[in-house]
């Protein structure tokens, strides 16, 4: 049986309620049983319960927490009793959907009161989905008429759009989707990308990687789109063309665990399937690490921009230099790089900067 958790969310009028009907259809004939967590704002704000009827927004924000986190124990207890073969569960927004209606002491506050951590909250999903406001791009488009709860200017839809990719950019299966094409195009790369995430067909990426001068951390870490993760990645024993990996993810003691295998399907393309892990088969795979490999340890910078999801590896060994990989779709898409970034050159087929590679010994600063 496989359960797979995703989070669709956006800024106000980004298409949510259109693309939920299209998921159904769609994973629904590729054998899934879908299920669908209502938005949890619009039950609490429509029922009569909002930041304004409350004593403050940091209080109706554990109310809307607390009631999102138990919708979502309940219908993965349901999915894991339906006797389905694959389960698609999809999350008309998610726990850190929150976080961009609040400042950032009252983010901690009502996390310290409800016991929860960020990196956990942020990635137990499998993916997350963020569909463009229409007031960015297509301004001609937007209106609040299907959503009685939302209030929001174009200005102001803007502002949370914003604000909601700065609260998940760090979940290690982050997309934006933007607005560059028509509507109807727009659902079709969200279904193409909750498909890849499935393996419907089997998830196949087109990875650029890049040589990049050493940037500027502390400004990237003041950046509100963009977040500091600590990665330890560790090569376990593999065979062939397949290449396995576990991995620790997160910051400040808070970490989740991740099984990795990639197969090479040809220069550029891999296809890749993986699976949280608990903290005790971490451990345990450990012992099946490759002797000959060292673990890679990094400080990646997650950056969203462009409507695009960077990775900046910034590794001890390295004072001058850094790393930079943009994921693609396809092969002939433009590769549109973050402002503040100096491209070196790319590396994409240089094997001497593949992370097998690395494991084995750093190249030489240029």
């Amino acid at each position: 049986m496989k359960i797979t958790k995703i989070v669709i969310t956006g800024g106000p009028c980004g298409g949510k309620t259109t693309a939920m009907g299209k998921i159904q259809k769609k994973f629904s004939r590729a054998g899934y049983k879908v299920l669908f967590i209502a938005e949890t704002a619009t039950e609490l704000i429509t029922g009569g319960v909002a930041p304004w009827t409350l004593v403050s927004n940091e209080e109706y924000q554990k109310c809307q927490i607390s009631l999102q986190k138990r919708k979502e124990e309940i219908y993965q207890t349901a999915a894991e009793n339906m006797g389905a073969e694959k389960v698609l569960i999809v999350c008309d927004r998610g726990v850190m959907d929150n976080k961009a209606y609040m400042n950032d002491t009252e983010f901690k506050n009502v996390m310290d009161a409800l016991g929860l951590n960020e990196v956990e909250e942020r990635d137990q999903y499998d993916a997350v989905f963020h569909l463009t406001t229409a007031a960015k791009g297509a301004a001609e488009a937007y209106t609040l008429a299907n959503n009685n709860a939302r209030t929001e200017t174009p200005e102001q839809a803007i502002e949370v759009d914003d604000k909601l990719i700065a609260a998940w950019t760090g979940h290690p299966h982050f997309r934006v989707i933007d607005n560059s094409t028509s509507f109807k195009k727009k659902l079709d790369r969200l279904v193409m990308e909750i498909a890849t995430v499935l393996g419907e067909p089997a998830p196949m990426m087109i990875e650029r990687k890049f040589l990049i001068k050493y940037p500027d951390v502390e400004k990237l870490e003041q950046m509100p789109n963009c977040e500091k993760v600590e990665i330890i990645q560790t090569y376990l024993h593999s065979m062939g063309d397949s290449e396995m990996r576990v991995r620790q993810r997160g910051r400040d003691g808070q970490y989740l665990f991740y099984w990795t295998e990639k197969r090479r399907i040809s220069d550029t393309a891999r296809r890749e399937t993986g699976r949280r892990i608990s903290r005790e088969e971490y451990i345990s795979l450990l012992m099946q690490a490759d002797p000959a490999r060292r673990p890679i340890r990094k400080t990646r910078y997650c950056l969203t921009e462009n409507s695009r999801y960077y990775e900046i590896d910034i590794f001890p060994e390295w004072e001058k230099q850094a790393l930079m990989e943009i994921e693609q779709r396809e092969e002939e898409e433009e590769t549109v790089f973050p402002q503040d970034i100096q491209v070196i050159r790319e590396v994409t087929n240089d094997q001497a900067y593949k992370n097998h590679s690395l494991a084995f010994c750093m190249p030489e600063e240029d």
